[in-house]
């Protein structure tokens, strides 16, 4: 019986998914384990496959184009098989017919699609990101002839910016494998910049990029934003975490004990652990620190979940893995939802303070700047400390100016006493 391939919820944010690659087409022979899409949701890039036996009867929707979730992304079947029927009972949603059609069968089914690994290329298909694969097909690139530097060989947007086509005699030229032809979708428009001229790029919004300017947005402009600002002495912090290292099975980061610090001043204030839920306040019992990353295509927040009760060498080894997996489009949607409190570091960056916009469900986002030798005045005198500068963002609709406060104090005290957080 012929089955419908339905989009998946893969976040609890996503409201649809965009087809980023087809690589099948109607009248291929599918095996169940086969990769038949890449689907960019609002957190990741996703490869998917069908876990259903058949010929590829029909395709919803060209690349490029968003399914919702629970819509039909494909149907699978005997050759020939009709499936108009289950088009039919898609609220009057009729796509075009893709292939001959016989009498209607007595009954249907349905499938959920399967998530695979996502990035596990097979060696039958070239390596390469959908954004990669676009920017080839817009700038006329022989893909085949890119040499990859992502994981295992990975074709990633870097390459295609960077490659020049080395010279060609015509019957190398000839020899050279054809452009793989897709579906149209929307270009980057790059107008020319000749010297005396006004120039502009116009580049199409991924489906993640869409997604964190529509939630940022409803986060911004819905909960009441208030800041908080306080600098800790990293001093001691800095010695322990020498100290640490050197016995430590993974190396542990400043950011790995700020995740832990904030973790424990969490669970003394469990009002900045709580989400606003439109008509009550949802106090969450478990501690899950999530820790912005950037990515090729926007944000992504991969999720230590219950880090208040973990070592921070069980913090280091969660953390580093995560952020791997996030970077190299691996991380998988469960490691990426839940948190109920966000971190979000530009230290490396040089960055000195910030605030950060509050990471819907959580009610308070806290952004750390770059820890910076500084004089500062004790007992008349000058001397230079080490000082960080963290700013509280808060959803004041859940978390008040004193709530917050204590909250900070608590902290501060964990970070400038880093052994308290062991006892």
């Amino acid at each position: 019986m012929a089955e419908a391939i339905r989009m998946p919820l893969l976040s609890d944010t996503m409201k649809e998914g965009v087809i980023a690659e087809w690589h099948k087409k109607v009248g291929d022979t599918i095996k169940s384990d086969d990769i038949i899409a890449e689907v960019e949701t609002d957190k990741a890039t996703m490869e998917v496959m069908p876990y259903v036996d058949g010929t590829l009867l029909y395709i919803g929707v060209e690349k490029g184009k968003g399914v919702p979730v629970n819509g039909i992304m494909a149907i699978i079947g005997k050759p020939g098989e009709d499936f108009q029927a289950i088009l039919d009972a898609e609220n009057g949603v009729v796509a075009p017919a893709t292939t001959a059609t016989p009498a209607p069968i007595a009954a249907t089914t349905e499938t959920i699609v399967a998530i695979a690994e996502p990035v596990a290329e097979s060696d039958e298909r070239i390596k390469a990101s959908p954004l990669a694969k676009k920017l080839a097909e817009e700038k006329g690139v022989n893909i085949h002839a890119v040499k990859g530097s992502g994981d295992n060989g990975r074709i990633i947007k870097r390459d295609i910016d960077s490659y020049t086509p080395a010279a060609t005699s015509p019957v190398a030229a000839a020899a050279a494998p054809a452009a793989v032809q897709t579906a149209p979708t929307a270009p980057t428009v790059v107008v020319p910049v000749v010297a005396g001229t006004e120039g502009h790029t116009d580049t199409p919004l991924t489906q993640m990029r869409r997604i964190i300017a529509q939630r940022l947005a409803e986060s911004k402009f819905s909960a009441p934003h208030f800041y908080l600002r306080m600098t800790v002495t990293m001093d001691n912090a800095m010695e322990a975490r020498k100290a640490i290292n050197l016995v430590s099975p993974e190396k542990v980061s400043f950011n790995d004990l700020i995740i832990k610090a904030c973790a424990m001043a969490l669970r003394k204030h469990p009002a900045v652990n709580s989400s606003w839920m439109g008509d009550f306040i949802r106090q969450n019992h478990h501690i899950h620190i999530g820790t912005a990353v950037a990515v090729e295509e926007g944000l992504i927040v991969p999720v230590v979940k219950f880090a208040d009760q973990k070592s921070l060498s069980q913090i280091a080894v969660e953390a580093g893995t995560l952020i791997d997996k996030a970077r190299n489009k691996k991380i998988q949607p469960h490691e990426f939802t839940g948190n109920t409190f966000t971190i979000s570091n530009l230290g490396m960056m040089d960055i000195d303070e910030f605030t950060a916009i509050i990471n819907p469900p959580d009610s308070c986002i806290l952004a750390v700047g770059k820890i910076a030798a500084t004089p500062v005045v004790e007992n008349g005198a000058v001397v230079v400390r080490n000082l960080l500068k963290l700013t509280l963002s808060c959803d004041h609709r859940v978390v008040d100016g004193a709530v917050g406060s204590r909250f900070l104090q608590t902290l501060k005290t964990y970070l400038e006493n880093p052994v308290t957080m062991l006892v």
